[in-house]
């Protein structure tokens, strides 16, 4: 009598976030050659039948478990790599592991690959990326590459490493979003170079023996074996996941990078203190850098007439200058959702900020009948349960008496940052039609009818993505961006500015490289702040060294680790977190609903999560929170 063929037991991840368990079940035999690590299979998970991951192959079944087998297989999944960097990922931003492998998964079924047999990369290509040797040496670098300034050879020298590295390796090109993916993609396309862009090219990156292309999901690209990888324009806010968890994809490429023991290239204008904690920093000849910025022109304005409102009189000359010339076009940007309410010296107009943290401060103890006037110490508030008036910082919650620390005046006046017809006082400083742009940043936002024939554009940041060119860009109030009540401000402001010298420059519309013809304007009662002082010279480093010092000083990013907690369950689970926290670890709250956790380092802080089991309830962990 022959024995029974022995069964073979894969482990399987099931597609269910709130599952943290993986279960065993046997390969049927018509499965047996589709079933490999990271293929994704349907299987019966009590009654009912869910989606999952093969993510060992094979093992020993667990004594006394009755397996089940597989129920059906769907098709290509990530590689073993990807499948590691996911459980990593899970654990960096203490979220599921399955959120993260549908990101590095199809949406469609793949039942096949396409061949590996890719062209050859042409010979002039390898010979030019040879210009970025020290880009792509090795490990992880951070390139300082103007908002103007050309990534391409970086982008070249990655391509010569995969076709250096063998016939089934790949490179990672990382873009802000799928439009300059897709420009991405056609440059190297139309150079030969073998390409997939992603997601509709998955199963081209999943054979590997090509440059994949893609925006933020693409740091779990389906590559075999990675060769390089670069991010461009690394600083961008949109590389971080919204939603929990809440990965940054920059951190994911320099991690998988590091796995594979290949060089990686964060590329931006104005890196930011996290990123520059990564690498070693690379920055070009001064006059090269200083040439890829364009002229940044500063409006000081706090000895303006408040009666002028948000125009300045240099605004308005150089708006009815721009829209005077053929072919000019002034895009305006306004801050009107009011993210912060800042406060000014009535007498002298000073902002109120805080003398630790540098951030605007606020009014408190306001009277609750809220007459337009902000009541001082030195005025009687009107109702008797109303606390005495004094300015608090939102930021590291330093309070203080109402009063000025330029003049000593104690009446304070508040700034209002938007009005509500800004679009028709500048119709009628320009004399022609204004477009409006609205709505929420987004990177593959574009251009439409109405926004390209206009002459002048106001709107909010968006604008800044919606329209390909402009002559001039004016921030019309950009202390809501310097003093806004996160400890990144300056560098988020920092971004804005370099985003708006890539708008006057034509990259977004032209060639990338050639210097910037326009000008960016900047109204502001802050003319020295760190971040303004940064464009103005074209030298992002006085911006970090000013937020080094405060940072360290405060201990905040990257000087530390932190997350913050939210939700219905978050009083629960920020109590079991204080009454759990070992001494390295600080827990704070509630403040508005929220907690914060701050840990010497990401390995203190996420071990620290894992441990402590979570509530019933909606809960939101926010890992490196981005705008705290």
């Amino acid at each position: 009598m022959s024995a029974e063929p022995i069964e073979r037991v894969v482990r399987v991840l099931p597609d269910v976030s709130a599952l943290h368990k993986t279960f065993d079940y046997t390969v049927p035999p018509e499965f047996a050659e589709r079933v490999r690590v990271g293929t994704q299979v349907r299987i019966a998970l009590g009654p009912r039948r869910v989606g999952g991951w093969v993510v060992e192959d094979p093992v020993e079944p667990t004594p006394g478990v009755v397996l089940r087998p597989i129920s059906a297989v769907r098709g290509w999944g990530p590689p073993p790599a990807v499948l590691a960097l996911a459980e990593w990922a899970a654990w960096r931003w203490a979220g599921p592991v399955p959120a993260l492998l549908r990101t590095a998964s199809s949406a469609l079924a793949v039942r096949s690959l396409p061949a590996v047999g890719s062209p050859a990369t042409p010979r002039r290509a390898l010979e030019e990326a040879t210009r970025a040797p020290a880009v792509l040496g090795e490990g992880t670098t951070v390139v300082r590459l103007g908002p103007a300034g050309d990534p391409w050879p970086i982008v070249e020298a990655a391509a010569t490493r995969r076709e250096r590295a063998g016939l089934d390796a790949g490179a990672l090109v990382l873009t802000p979003g799928l439009r300059a993916a897709d420009d991405v993609a056609r440059r190297l396309r139309s150079q030969g170079i073998a390409t997939a862009l992603l997601p509709g090219d998955w199963a081209r990156a999943r054979s590997g023996g090509c440059v994949v292309v893609g925006a933020r999901a693409a740091a779990f690209a389906p590559v075999p074996r990675l060769a390089a990888a670069v991010v461009l324009d690394a600083h961008d806010e949109v590389y971080h996941e919204e939603r929990a968890p809440t990965w940054a994809a920059w951190a994911v490429v320099v991690e998988r990078a590091r796995r594979a023991g290949v060089p990686c290239a964060l590329v931006t204008p104005c890196p930011t203190l996290e990123i520059m904690a990564v690498g070693a920093l690379v920055v070009g000849p001064r006059a090269v850098e200083r040439g890829a910025w364009p002229v940044v022109e500063v409006v000081d304005r706090r000895n303006d007439d408040p009666r002028t409102g948000l125009f300045s009189e240099r605004l308005v000359r150089v708006v009815r200058d721009v829209t005077e010339t053929p072919g000019g076009r002034v895009v305006c940007v306004v801050n009107r959702t009011g993210r912060v309410r800042l406060v000014g010296c009535a007498a002298c107009g000073e902002l109120a900020r805080c003398e630790r943290c540098g951030a605007a401060l606020e009014l408190v103890g306001e009277a609750r009948r809220g007459a337009r006037r902000l009541h001082t110490s030195s005025s009687p508030a009107p109702d008797d349960d109303v606390s005495a008036p004094s300015l608090r910082c939102r930021q590291c919650g330093e309070e203080r008496p109402v009063v000025c620390a330029r003049c000593g005046a104690t009446r304070m006046k508040a700034l209002r940052l938007g009005v509500t017809r800004v679009r028709e006082e500048l119709e009628a400083l320009a004399g022609v039609a204004v477009a409006e742009v609205w709505g929420p940043a987004a990177a593959d936002e574009r251009e439409d009818d109405a926004v390209r024939r206009a002459r002048v554009v106001v709107g909010t940041e968006a604008a800044l993505h919606r329209v390909r060119d402009a002559s001039v860009v004016a921030f019309l109030e950009f202390d809501s961006e310097l003093l806004a009540p996160r400890f990144r401000a300056g560098e988020q402001a920092l971004a804005l500015l370099a985003r708006a010298a890539r708008l006057v420059a034509g990259a977004d519309g032209g060639r990338p490289g050639d210097r910037a013809p326009g000008r960016v304007m900047v109204q502001t009662r802050q003319p020295r702040h760190p971040a303004v002082v940064a464009a103005v010279s074209a030298d992002p480093g006085v911006l970090a060294t000013a937020e080094s010092e405060v940072r360290r000083a405060l201990g905040l990013p990257p000087f530390c680790a932190l997350a913050v907690v939210s939700g219905a369950a978050a009083d629960a689970y920020g109590s079991a977190l204080r009454d759990a926290a070992p001494a390295a670890v600080e827990v704070r709250g509630p403040i508005d609903g929220t907690w914060s956790v701050r840990a010497p380092d990401h390995g203190v802080l996420c071990d620290f999560l894992s441990t402590v089991p979570r509530p019933a309830g909606r809960l939101r962990v926010e890992v490196d929170p981005v705008r705290s």
